[in-house]
This record gives C-alpha cells, sequence and structure tokens, in this order.
C-alpha cells in the first residue's frame, strides 16, 4: 500500500476539501486526486463522495481512517528507529568482564542522554561483517589477524594497550613477587583455555609465545573465569594470563595472586573498528571521549605484535 497515498487519504479527510488538502502537502489537487483515485482502486472501495461543501467520507471511509492514521504512525516510528541520532548506539563490547565494557561504562556516565546497545559479538570477522551491514555501529577489537587486513571501508582507531599481569594461586612459585619479567614466565605452565584458534586474541597470544618462548596450554574445555579462578587457585603448578582491566572476582580463601609482568611488559592493544560512512553523531561522541579518557598512555617498555596497527 503506498505511503503517500495513505497520507494524502488522512490530509483531505483532515481538511475536508481535495484543495485545501493540496496546499498542505504542498502538491496539485490534480496530484490529490491521483492518489486518492489509486488509493481506492488498491482497496476496491470508495473512499469520498463530493460535496457541496468539498469531500465527505463514505462509510468505507469512516472505517479506513482510524487504520490509515495508525498506519502512518508506524512508518514514522519505523522510520524514527534507524534514523541516525533517534535510535541508540550500538557497539560491541566482546565480553562484560573485559576492559571495553569498562570503557563503554565510561562513556554511559559521562553521556547519560545518548542511548546505547551493548553486543557481545565473537571474532574480529564477525564483528566487522557486522560493522559493513549497519548491524552495529562499532567494535573494540585487536584490529585484524595476520594476513586478514581489515576492508577499505572500516576505519580503525588505537584506544587502550591495556597491560598483563599473571595470576597465581598461593602455592604457585611466583605468588610472592611483586612483579615479574617476562623472562621469569619461561617454563611456567599457563594456562587459558579461552583461546580459540582462528581469533584475534589466539593471534595475540600466539606471538606472545613465538616471541618469548612462553608455555600457554589451551587444554580442556572452557567452563568460564570462574572455574579457571578455581583451577588456579588450587594449582601450584599453575598460572593464568589476564589484562590489567578485566574484572575478576573470587572468594577470599581462594588467595589469588594479580602479578604485573614487566621488562617489557606485554599489553593487549585495544582499537575502535567502525564504518567510514556511518552517519551516527554518537559514533563521533564515543571516538572524542576514548581519545580524551585514554590519552597520554606511555607505551615505553611495553610490547605488542608487530602485525598491530601502532598510534
Amino acid at each position: 500500500m503506498d505511503l503517500e497515498a495513505v497520507r494524502t487519504f488522512v490530509a483531505v479527510a483532515e481538511a475536508g476539501q481535495f484543495q485545501k488538502a493540496a496546499t498542505d502537502l504542498s502538491i496539485t489537487q490534480q496530484a490529490v486526486s491521483k492518489r486518492i483515485a489509486t488509493l481506492e482502486r488498491t482497496l476496491g472501495v470508495r473512499l469520498f463522495t463530493r460535496a457541496p461543501r468539498g469531500a465527505e467520507l463514505t462509510i468505507d471511509g469512516q472505517a479506513f481512517l482510524p487504520h490509515a492514521r495508525e498506519l502512518l504512525r508506524v512508518a514514522e516510528r519505523a522510520g524514527a528507529s534507524v534514523r541516525p541520532g533517534r535510535r541508540p548506539l550500538r557497539v560491541d563490547v566482546i565480553a562484560s568482564r573485559v576492559a571495553p565494557s569498562a570503557l563503554m561504562r565510561g562513556f554511559h556516565q559521562a553521556h547519560p542522554e545518548i542511548d546505547l546497545d551493548v553486543v557481545m559479538l565473537f571474532d574480529v570477522e564477525t564483528a566487522v561483517g557486522a560493522i559493513r551491514s549497519g548491524a552495529i555501529d562499532a567494535s573494540f577489537r585487536a584490529v585484524a589477524m595476520p594476513g586478514h587486513p581489515l576492508p577499505e571501508d572500516v576505519e580503525s582507531v588505537r584506544v587502550l594497550d591495556e597491560p598483563h599481569q599473571l595470576l597465581t594461586g598461593p602455592a604457585h612459585a611466583l605468588a610472592g613477587a611483586r612483579s615479574v619479567t617476562v623472562a621469569q614466565l619461561t617454563g611456567h605452565r599457563i594456562w587459558m583455555p579461552g583461546i580459540a584458534p582462528g581469533t584475534e586474541w589466539g593471534a595475540y597470544y600466539d606471538d606472545l609465545v613465538a616471541e618469548f618462548g612462553l608455555t600457554i596450554e589451551v587444554t580442556g574445555p572452557n567452563f568460564g573465569s570462574d572455574a579457571l579462578l578455581d583451577t588456579v587457585a588450587d594449582t601450584p603448578a599453575l598460572a593464568t594470563l589476564t589484562t590489567a582491566r578485566t574484572r575478576l572476582v573470587w572468594p577470599a580463601g581462594h588467595g589469588l595472586r594479580r602479578i604485573p609482568v614487566t621488562d617489557p611488559t606485554p599489553v593487549y592493544p585495544h582499537s575502535l573498528l567502525w564504518h567510514r560512512d556511518n552517519p551516527h553523531p554518537a559514533l563521533a561522541a564515543l571516538r572524542a571521549h576514548l581519545a580524551a579518557t585514554t590519552a597520554g598512555q606511555d607505551a615505553a617498555g611495553t610490547w605488542a605484535p608487530g602485525w598491530v596497527t601502532p598510534r
């Protein structure tokens, strides 16, 4: 059904005259007549009868009028739901406990007037596809993997280099250290069952192992962070790597230690990705917020894979 014809029908019904409706719609009276005639053919009924004082609704026209108004209201709501600045900004943060989620919480606190939809997609390929299709407006990622450059229509900017920490149980050989060097980690078993092959974080840790000769084990099912913490707390021979802003909560009896890794400090490089032609005004506000709140980080003494886009 032609919405412009429906809009014209409502205008005539409210004005009571074809000429007045034409003036209100800024079209000719002939165009109004054609639209009404087209709508009547579509519905198979007469909607108006000519009267000395203008146009009067037929019984069918009276029955159709409330539905026509509802059609126009639904059409307006549908358009508003995707109109830039009227719909929520949709951002992928990967997971709820990691740094991007905290960055978006900070953005929401600074800009409570901006509506947000926060989603959690799996890997960079899925995120890039969602950016290009318009399913999301932005995503936090470690950019692309080696051999998988970002498409030309997807932009990125480095927003946060997040330092790594060693997480151990109380009986681990390094549990008492105030910090550990990367070299000290050599020979220790680092268990990270959440690393999935083919992901950008999998590529990151592959490069970390190759660069420093670490032993990272991904064996066993991934039952989530709670099960990982339970195992590390009870197993003196195991440790795991986490990042400084990852939120982890464990029972007091676990006695877990978070120990900074230094010399150099491996950093996980978070970038914001978005489509070059995305017009959502809140996207610019998000980029400005991230630039202001994560600026001034000192990259001296840190390490990130060579394939990661520099600052």
